[in-house]
């Protein structure tokens, strides 16, 4: 299915609950789903393994958390990537070592089943930083069929730095996963696409899709496709470079404004005249 000019992608809305069993289950569940309609890659939601800690979820306090259900449904996922052939992005959280809190992360498993990166939440919000998670330090891409992605989570879309970081790491398309039902996340999203040229992916548990469903943006801004609202979901999209619609986002818009960020078509074109630099002349 794919090629240099095509990838076909899925995002996987699963329920994410506090019980890493279940949604390993509901992971695996979706990338089964995800494989028999040809996606090359499949995009889950923050904490989509472990469950997501946050101020409302009092168990996570002091960080009891049983670990090895974690890992165990890691590696399970881990190997069914080999077995369908798949790369798989999916949220949870990290150990750290001895009192260390986790880190949010996002596991990048390739078709080979092996874990080849993750990347670790830098811009947490002040619950996750004072109570929850330690930050990471580091952006995260690989290529996939010659398409280079990237990895954000939840409230670094109101960072613009991050979304232009991506955009000068040559990133083709952006997998946003977040567990979150603020709608204003998906206008701001679409903007750093349009704004940045390149695909973005939208990934969010099932429970907050009623607010926001799981959602693929082109580079023109626009959406391709939502998930359903009201439940569980896969949908899978091509991100094609060849789509006469996106022709301009991706073959002029980009490459221009990289020119006119650079500012020599500017810098050339200015000249020495009393009626420009004279600001307050009528």
């Amino acid at each position: 299915m794919s090629t240099a000019e095509k990838i076909r992608i899925a995002v996987a809305q699963t329920e994410v609950t506090t019980d890493p069993c279940a949604n390993g289950t509901a992971i695996r569940d979706a990338m089964r789903h995800a494989a028999d309609q040809g996606a090359r890659l499949v995009h889950l939601g923050e904490g989509a393994l472990s469950g997501y800690a946050g101020a409302e979820k009092l168990h996570y306090a002091g960080w009891r958390i049983d670990w090895a259900p974690v890992t165990e449904q890691l590696h399970r996922t881990m190997a069914l990537a080999a077995e369908l052939g798949v790369w798989v992005v999916a949220g949870g959280n990290h150990r750290l070592s001895g009192d260390h809190r986790p880190h949010n992360s996002l596991w990048v498993i390739d078709e080979c089943g092996e874990l080849v990166d993750r990347y670790d939440k830098r811009f947490l919000s002040h619950a996750e930083i004072t109570g929850f998670y330690t930050p990471g330090d580091h952006a995260c891409t690989f290529e996939v069929d010659g398409f280079r992605f990237g990895c954000l989570i939840c409230i670094e879309v109101n960072f613009p730095e991050l979304w232009t970081q991506q955009r000068l790491l040559g990133v083709d398309c952006v997998l946003f996963s977040t567990f979150s039902e603020d709608p204003i996340f998906e206008v701001i999203a679409r903007g750093h696409a349009a704004v940045n040229g390149f695909w973005v992916s939208i990934a969010v548990p099932a429970q907050c899709a009623p607010t926001t469903p799981s959602a693929v943006f082109g580079p023109h801004g626009h959406v391709l496709k939502h998930a359903r609202s009201d439940g569980p979901d896969v949908i899978c999209v091509d991100l094609d470079r060849s789509d006469p619609v996106l022709d301009i986002a991706l073959n002029k818009a980009r490459p221009w404004r990289d020119i006119a960020r650079a500012g020599h078509i500017y810098a050339s074109r200015r000249v020495s005249d009393p009626r420009s630099t004279d600001r307050t002349s009528p």
